[in-house]
């Protein structure tokens, strides 16, 4: 059993460190070159009225959601947050494969090298990876002494002290 424990949670912190980098990575790309990632957000035919808003929140999720992945408490809920972000990313490249006439680039650095289907499946990875993790992710167990829930037999509550 503790050999399972020591595997999931190694399993859970590369995965982790993927995200960091992959995350950080591409958060700083978007803010060090932000006048181009907000033009080529603007051409987008699905977020153009959005696109000064939406250039601003991406990278800083991103970088937020990198930091909480190192923060124990925090570390599950920014999983999720990765799982929620990637499919987000995924959906978005989807609608514009299929309903957009014009597809615009506003990925950069290594990752504006992949077409759509390479960067479709390496989403989907990612995605994969995040479900991984999330469901590796140690649970908390708790227990709970109900018996301070119950009232006696008189109905007064047995925990309370006058």
């Amino acid at each position: 059993m503790k050999w399972f424990e020591n595997k999931r949670n190694l399993i859970v912190d590369l995965v982790g460190w993927m995200f960091i980098l992959l995350f950080t990575y591409a958060g700083l790309t978007k803010l060090f070159e932000f006048p181009e990632f907000r033009s080529q957000l603007g051409q987008s035919p699905l977020l153009t009225p959005y696109a000064e808003y939406v250039a601003w929140v991406i990278p800083a999720l991103e970088i937020l959601i990198a930091i909480a992945i190192l923060i124990p408490k925090f570390k599950l809920l920014a999983l999720y947050a990765c799982l929620f972000l990637m499919s987000l990313f995924t959906f978005y490249i989807l609608a514009i494969l299929n309903f957009s006439d014009y597809i615009p680039c506003s990925c950069g650095g290594i990752l504006e090298n992949l077409s759509w289907q390479d960067h479709l499946i390496f989403n989907m990875l990612f995605i994969l990876l995040a479900i991984i993790a999330i469901g590796l992710y140690p649970k908390l167990t708790t227990t709970i002494d109900l018996k301070i829930f119950y009232r006696d037999k008189k109905g007064e509550a047995e925990n309370l002290k006058e």
